[in-house]
């Protein structure tokens, strides 16, 4: 699952969008032969492609889908970089737990990451199973170990057994992506019953404080943390008040629990991603006017394909950026926000 919607004016965080773009080009996707996916990188330069013009841009056919949603039934479907991500060895070793790792965000990380050479562990709702046993099987064709484990975050006991299965299966934890999230669009606060509000703080907070509380004391230095936040948290959407609260706290949290964590070794970092097309979209997240011209607001005129972030969770994963902590990278489509 992944974020968002929003053209707010440009922020001073400007600049750290401007670091991520230029840090994670040595991960970059480029388009290839699926049956390449897992190759070695080679000296052949991939072709320059317009970001404009890269992706579809709306208007996309408006739909709806009972929540959670499937990438799966989505038109069109997203890219998570199923035949695009080419590894080159930069996680090799490395243990990875992440969440929402059916599709979206989550999806296109636990690509990437099995094709940088780790083994990857990923959490999802039991309804999200055919997206999960396609991710599966693409962590598998990599050559690495992939785990499973369905429940539900907002379960505090679930999040402390899904920290400890994921250790125990993968002979250890050095990587916790905390991504899955819930959005539900309202028009009023009126209308966000205490249900809504309470849901989508245990799903987007309660999950990552409950995980990385779990995780620290399992995590060697040189471990990472990586928490999904939003442009929501720097300039909220009208129809998304309890979604963007929730992202203001990943924000804050994560700022916070990387001071924490220096002396143990451990990078605690986010990512702030505008308007993605994943399936978070079509199952509540925005309303059917939004689906229509998902992504039209931003500069570039288009939303985000999950294949399009993997780079920054693969950097932000790797031992390059052991100076990187504390950090929010935006992705939003030339908006400047983050």
């Amino acid at each position: 699952m992944a974020d968002d919607i929003g053209t707010p004016p440009s922020s001073r965080r400007t600049v750290l969008q401007g670091m991520a773009a230029g840090l994670v080009t040595a991960a970059a996707v480029a388009p290839h032969d699926a049956g390449a996916a897992s190759a070695p990188a080679t000296d052949t330069a991939a072709p320059l492609v317009n970001p404009e013009t890269r992706y579809p841009r709306p208007p996309f056919p408006r739909q709806s889908q009972p929540w959670p949603g499937l990438a799966g039934k989505m038109d069109p479907r997203p890219d998570h970089g199923e035949k695009s991500y080419r590894g080159s060895g930069r996680l090799a070793g490395r243990k990875a737990l992440i969440t929402g790792g059916d599709s979206g965000i989550g999806r296109a990380a636990a690509i990437a990451y099995a094709r940088e050479g780790a083994d990857v562990a990923i959490a999802y709702l039991p309804q999200e199973e055919p997206d999960a046993k396609e991710v599966i099987d693409l962590i598998r064709a990599a050559g690495r170990k992939a785990i499973a484990i369905p429940g539900d975050l907002r379960d505090e006991q679930y999040c402390k057994d899904l920290v400890a299965k994921a250790h125990a299966e993968l002979g250890g934890l050095d990587i916790l992506v905390s991504n899955a999230g819930r959005q539900v669009h309202q028009a009023s606060i009126v209308d966000i019953t205490t249900e809504q509000f309470d849901e989508t703080f245990r799903t987007n907070i309660y999950a990552l404080f409950f995980l990385a509380r779990a995780a620290v004391p399992l995590m060697p230095p040189g471990s990472a943390i990586i928490a999904t936040a939003s442009v929501n948290a720097f300039s909220p959407s009208e129809i998304l008040l309890d979604y963007s609260a929730t992202k203001g706290a990943i924000v804050a949290l994560v700022k916070s629990l990387a001071k924490q964590m220096v002396p143990k070794g451990i990078r605690v970092n986010a990512v702030a991603p505008g308007p993605f097309w994943t399936a978070l979209q079509v199952s509540g997240g925005q309303t059917q006017d939004h689906i229509h011209q998902f992504g039209a607001e931003t500069p570039m005129g288009r939303a985000g394909q999950p294949a399009e972030l993997a780079p920054v969770y693969v950097l932000l994963a790797s031992a390059e950026a052991s100076y990187i902590t504390g950090q929010v990278y935006a992705a939003s489509g030339g908006t400047g926000v983050g």
